[in-house]
């Protein structure tokens, strides 16, 4: 299907994406009724706004109609796609996770036996017990502070402990970093407490991706994770892209599932692809410069759980789901250093700095940084684009 305007092969968003968004309504409007209905009514919307994109359409071809129909990007104030009820994070790439747990615990010990449970193998080969992965591992985050692109993120004050066995401190975090993330917002009819979505039935409640930065204050994270997981380290802004790429758009670049051998408990188990040729970057602008610099390219695709996945384990137990709940991948890290998507990674927990190109140096996140994330996908003729997350971080005073 041709569109009605020629466009690059390098635009974001061409006839075959149409991402949805929200500008200039923020009190009045939102996606969540629209999200709420089923998919093969966000099948129905998709084909009728590109039969009316087409250069076949007589509808959009009069001037005087255009312009009335289009808003120019560089006029619209974009909002937050939809009223988010619920945030869950997940831990859903094997890199990333283990690189963490490498640098905090040991090679030896760098997964928790709920991610990957390494036993004997003489021992458990009949159970099949050897190198299972279990779950999707996540945490409920804070949904009133996720924010729309372009908002700026203040460095927090909080408890940290910065030599082992002293005392705890309290101040402004030190280490400051971000986490480059994928996210969906549930979509379809919302189900009722104690009804778990089944694997086979999941896309269903999948109406689309945006970008997501999960700012993360490492150093707080250290000392108030242990029991219970982050907290107030990740409280402190969650930023995503202003579009919502629907999965119908990403339908042509689906790739193999990550590996999943031996496979999961059987609810988890799916033989479809619901994994995404989606390449990811992200760049940081320095204060007071107009240098930017690629410090990571990643891939949606090195994820280990698939969004299906994510979504049947979260309702397992019976939770309950509603339009417009969001549910994010968890940093995406690759298998090279150059991949990951951190800077704790980047920098190997602050041992590494990151040359960039203005000259400085970076080990995690300094006041007046930019962070610019992207995402797209490519084939010969076309380009699905995600636009950008891009947050500053501000002084915490």
């Amino acid at each position: 299907m041709k569109c009605i305007i020629n466009y690059s092969t390098s635009c974001d968003f061409p006839i075959e994406n149409l991402p949805y968004g929200v500008f200039s309504t923020k009190d009045e409007t939102t996606l969540n009724k629209f999200m709420s209905l089923q998919s093969k009514a966000w099948k129905e919307a998709r084909e009728k706004i590109q039969e009316l994109l087409s250069v076949n359409s007589a509808a959009l071809q009069d001037q005087n109609i255009r312009k009335r129909a289009f808003t120019p990007q560089s006029e619209a104030i974009m909002h937050l796609p939809a009223a988010i009820g619920d945030y869950t994070d997940f831990y859903s790439s094997i890199h990333h996770a283990t690189n963490v747990g490498i640098m905090f615990r040991s090679k030896e010990n760098a997964l928790m036996p709920n991610w990957y449970l390494f036993n004997n193998l003489q021992t458990h080969r009949e159970n099949n017990y050897y190198c299972r992965k279990y779950l999707p591992v996540g945490y409920h985050g804070r949904a009133s502070s996720v924010v729309v692109s372009n908002t700026a993120i203040k460095r927090p004050y909080g408890q940290t402990l910065p030599v082992d066995g002293a005392a705890p401190v309290f101040g402004p975090c030190k280490l400051m970093d971000f986490e480059l993330e994928m996210a969906f917002f549930v979509g379809g009819l919302p189900t009722k407490l104690g009804e778990p979505v089944k694997i086979d039935e999941a896309q269903d409640h999948i109406f689309g991706f945006v970008i997501m930065n999960d700012w993360s204050a490492r150093d707080i994270q250290k000392w108030e994770y242990v029991p219970l997981g982050p907290f107030t380290s990740k409280n402190l802004g969650t930023s995503i892209s202003p579009w919502v790429v629907t999965t119908l758009a990403l339908d042509a670049f689906k790739v193999e599932n990550f590996p999943q051998n031996p496979p999961p408990f059987e609810y988890l188990v799916h033989d479809d692809k619901y994994n995404f040729d989606i390449n990811l970057e992200v760049n940081i602008i320095p204060n007071n410069s107009s240098v930017s610099t690629t410090i990571c390219r990643s891939n949606y695709k090195y994820l280990y759980w698939t969004a299906k996945q994510q979504l049947t384990h979260h309702t397992i137990t019976g939770c309950n789901l509603n339009p417009g709940d969001l549910m994010a991948s968890g940093t995406i890290s690759g298998e090279t250093s150059d991949s990951f998507g951190s800077m704790l990674e980047l920098s190997w927990k602050g041992t590494k700095p990151i040359k960039l190109n203005d000259g400085s140096d970076r080990k995690f996140l300094l006041d007046g940084d930019t962070v610019i994330m992207k995402a797209y996908c490519e084939s010969d003729t076309y380009r699905i684009g995600f636009g950008s997350c891009v947050g500053k971080l501000l002084p915490a005073n």
